[in-house]
């Protein structure tokens, strides 16, 4: 039975001076793990005093010390890629085939930032001016539970590679995970007071952040509702925020595109991470006349796809992270029924056959595809965060464009096609942070945030990197 009971505080694990304990849940089996002790008030400001102490000096750092740290902490994450990858399976539903990857990405993405580090230029002459881009200050980093590990090491090791201090406040539901990683990251010897982690409930310890006078930027990944909230607390102190929140993401396949090779992407961009995931391409949008095919292809597709044990190496989906997520996706599902729309596959409930029998307490869901989806159902305009895919139909590159910018969100989109100059005019025109053509993998040079109610601002390469910078010009220089 795991028992947290510290938080990272100027480079020591302390004794939580918050008494609040939180149960650590098995998704697969919704037996209790064990429990961490929640960060308070007390904590936090402990947390923001020691960044702001180590800015002083850290702000002061050069590239290649910057540079040394980073692959520092690369070396050091990469040492306890294992117990890392285990805590992903046991505390989020991870599948084991899938979990090393994760815990690989999350590593490299200090690589990443060494890389944008690297090529970013400090100090630029624009007009008659010399301009010179400083730190921020204090950064407070708020991660959510679907990809723990990843946001923390992108977010702190931008930070890091901007000059600025961190406080972070990982999600409750992730403190395993977050213990392995923290233990490890100790080991690279950074500067006490350089990044710190409060383990608490956003209404404590995400609140403090958010309103305390020291804290000169927010960047937080999570839920659109409480993104909204930050903003209008950071308002008050004028604080810089990076919002990366909800989507609901588009797939249009095109007419001449290559049926057999993007249907199963389709299916595996809409169950990425258990569904759970904010890019997920959760609208599939089809040529009117192709629907019949298409709901006979995704219907033996995703009937191929394993849910169940994350132990098996042929298991895709796991569990949902915990029962209330598994109750939102099930409502989800009952809504999409109740609105009409048609069930291809899937449904309410458990899928069938779940090995061992100890699965049947899980938070496994039935892969669900709905077609003849209407634009104005709930189901094809609220983010799910479960593998549930809504089919809806285009008769003209127009219509399809309208039907995807048809959202509050504007993350991320998806088009298959063998016209590339079509595809290319039609990600012109569609209003999201990025586009991924025919499959086109995943960036750490390009930038990643939404348009609309998916968030502010950019991560990733040097544009992610000038979001932790306040540029100051100088005349007369």
């Amino acid at each position: 039975m795991v028992n947290i009971t510290t938080h990272y505080i100027n480079g020591q694990f302390v004794e939580s001076k918050g008494q609040e304990k939180f149960g650590l849940i098995n998704p697969s089996s919704n037996q209790l793990l064990g429990h961490v002790t929640l960060g308070n008030v007390e904590d936090t400001q402990d947390a923001i005093a020691a960044a702001k102490a180590a800015f002083k000096t850290f702000s002061t750092t050069t590239r290649e010390e910057r540079l040394d740290w980073l692959q520092r902490l690369y070396d050091a994450l990469k040492a306890r890629a294992q117990p890392l990858s285990e805590a992903m399976v046991e505390e989020f539903g991870a599948p084991v085939k899938k979990s090393p990857i994760a815990a690989a990405f999350s590593t490299d993405e200090f690589l990443h930032v060494k890389k944008a580090l690297s090529n970013f230029n400090f100090v630029r002459e624009m007009g008659n001016a010399k301009v010179i881009f400083e730190p921020l200050g204090v950064t407070a980093v708020i991660t959510p539970w679907n990809s723990n590990a990843l946001f923390i090491c992108r977010k702190m090791g931008t930070a890091i590679a901007a000059g600025c201090t961190t406080v972070i406040k990982p999600s409750e539901m992730s403190a395993i995970q977050t213990q392995v990683l923290v233990e490890a990251l100790h080991e690279a010897g950074l500067p006490p007071g350089v990044f710190n982690v409060v383990v608490g409930r956003g209404d404590v310890v995400g609140a403090e952040l958010t309103r305390h006078p020291d804290v000169a930027k927010i960047s937080f990944t999570g839920s659109t509702a409480t993104g909204k909230t930050i903003a209008k607390g950071a308002v008050d102190t004028m604080k810089r925020v990076t919002l990366e929140l909800g989507g609901k993401s588009a797939n249009i396949i095109l007419d001449d595109a290559d049926f057999a090779k993007a249907i199963p992407l389709a299916i595996m961009n809409a169950f990425l991470n258990n569904g759970e995931a904010c890019n997920a391409g959760t609208r599939l949008l089809v040529p009117e006349d192709r629907l019949d095919e298409v709901k006979k292809s995704i219907k033996h597709a995703v009937e191929q796809v394993k849910v169940g044990n994350c132990l098996d190496e042929d298991t895709f989906i796991g569990p949902l992270v915990s029962r209330k997520q598994y109750e939102r996706v099930q409502g989800y599902i009952k809504s999409g029924v109740e609105e009409g729309a048609e069930l291809v596959t899937g449904g309410l409930g458990h899928p069938q056959g779940l090995s061992p029998k100890s699965l049947e307490e899980g938070n496994f869901v039935r892969p669900t595809v709905f077609a003849n989806v209407t634009r104005n159902m709930r189901i094809a305009q609220e983010e799910i965060f479960g593998p549930v895919l809504s089919i809806l139909t285009y008769k003209t590159d127009e219509e399809a464009i309208e039907i995807a910018n048809d959202s509050i969100y504007g993350l991320y989109a998806y088009i298959s096609s063998s016209d590339m100059e079509r595809a290319n005019r039609i990600a012109s025109q569609l209003q999201v942070g990025r586009v991924s053509i025919n499959g086109a993998p995943h960036d750490t040079g390009a930038p990643f945030g939404g348009f609309k109610q998916s968030g502010i601002g950019r991560e990733y390469g040097e544009i992610g990197l000038e979001a932790y910078l306040e540029p100051k010009a100088i005349l007369g220089s």
